[in-house]
């Protein structure tokens, strides 16, 4: 039996290899607006403080329809704050948010939500006692009359997963025996119950194994397929590589460049995230050199 490597995985691998051929000379230049589309989301100034300290200052983000836009950073850049203030979580001090072209304020998660936002934090938020329709469903519940629809919801509930192609083999089995990847496939299909625009993925690959990341993986793929708007927020350089089309970089609650993925390298990032030059250090000296 031939056992197919899988598409990340192979797509991880081409990237490699062209970097390796194609090695770039100089930094690369940030991506351009992209022309003639309308970002389904953009953040425009967005400045956010806590008390003394500093947490965003005067950053833009957009995303635009059926793309895949990886937020990244070190520790304290200021991305859950951005992602906090995208979802509703916390209101910016200064700048303004357009959704669709249009100014709106997201006073709160519900608003988000409503406005067409989804958010997966990285904990899911999934009880694990419950099955995968009381999962989707909770607290959304659907009613037949005076009763719930056990029927209709596990209707819709099969129409999402064959959406997203999960391989789950029942939506009455309870989330705590399903894998990290079939857990992450049921958060994110509850976020589509709303039908929103834009979804935000927070470490989505965190703590999954090589075949459960590439079905993560692959899922984003197809989200981004459907035409929706996908924020990635991600410490592991591989799979940004592997799905994103654009990577935002923040350093120091700032924007510290937006690239385009097909031309930047690892190095590239790297160096953005922490404020270095592209340049690669000098080899060390081995260590049983005579002097």
């Amino acid at each position: 039996m031939v056992v197919k490597e899988p598409r990340y995985l192979a797509e991880r691998a081409r990237l490699k290899a062209a970097e390796e051929t194609h090695a770039p000379s100089r930094a690369p230049e940030a991506a351009p607006r992209e022309a003639g589309r309308e970002p389904v989301l953009s953040l425009r100034g967005i400045t956010k403080r806590f008390g003394a300290v500093q947490a965003l200052q005067d950053v833009d983000f957009d995303v635009h329809p059926g793309e895949v836009v990886a937020l990244v950073g070190d520790n304290g850049a200021g991305k859950s704050t951005l992602v906090k203030v995208i979802a509703g979580v916390h209101s910016p001090d200064e700048g303004h948010v357009l959704f669709g072209g249009r100014k709106v304020a997201i006073s709160s998660p519900t608003a988000a939500r409503e406005l067409g936002i989804a958010t997966v934090f990285q904990d899911l938020a999934l009880s694990d006692n419950l099955d995968v329709v009381a999962n989707l469903f909770l607290g959304k519940e659907l009613l037949r009359g005076r009763t719930l629809d056990e029927v209709g919801m596990e209707r819709r509930s099969w129409e999402l997963l064959r959406q997203l192609s999960a391989k789950i083999p029942s939506v009455r089995i309870p989330v705590v025996s399903l894998s990290g990847g079939q857990r992450q496939t049921v958060a994110i299909a509850r976020s589509l119950l709303g039908d929103p625009k834009v979804v935000m993925l927070d470490e989505p690959t965190a703590a999954l194994g090589v075949a459960q990341t590439a079905e993560v993986l692959n899922l984003i793929g197809r989200l981004r397929e459907s035409g929706l708007g996908i924020v990635l927020i991600s410490h592991n350089m591989a799979d940004v590589k592997a799905v994103a089309d654009r990577v935002a970089v923040l350093r120091l609650g700032r924007n510290n460049g937006t690239f385009r993925i097909r031309d930047v390298s690892h190095e590239d990032i790297i160096a953005a995230i922490i404020g270095a030059t592209a340049e690669a250090p000098a080899p060390r000296a081995r260590h049983n050199q005579e002097s």
